[in-house]
């Protein structure tokens, strides 16, 4: 049976939202993904900016797993009420 795209994992570790509005002529990414880092943690590494363009990263650096991904679950439904969505 082939793997359905428009399901969503329930616990995300890669999450990547657009908001475009042409009347605004607003054209934006938010970009979040789950990493492990060198030191046994975890980071949230966050991107965004305008689409196109390079953008701005900030990370964030968690002690666990399930820790780094309630953080990136927060930040997604904070972006979702701004506007953003996940549709390519």
């Amino acid at each position: 049976m082939p793997p359905f795209d428009d399901q969503h994992e329930v616990f995300p570790s890669r999450l990547k939202l657009r908001r475009i509005a042409p009347a605004r002529n607003m054209r934006r990414f938010y970009l979040m993904q789950v990493q492990p880092d060198l030191f046994g943690g975890v980071s949230l590494v966050r991107e965004w900016g305008r689409i196109g363009s390079g953008g701005r990263t900030l990370v964030e650096h968690h002690a666990d797993e399930g820790a780094a991904i309630t953080s990136l679950l927060k930040m997604a439904q904070t972006k979702t009420r701004r506007g953003y969505d996940d549709r390519a």
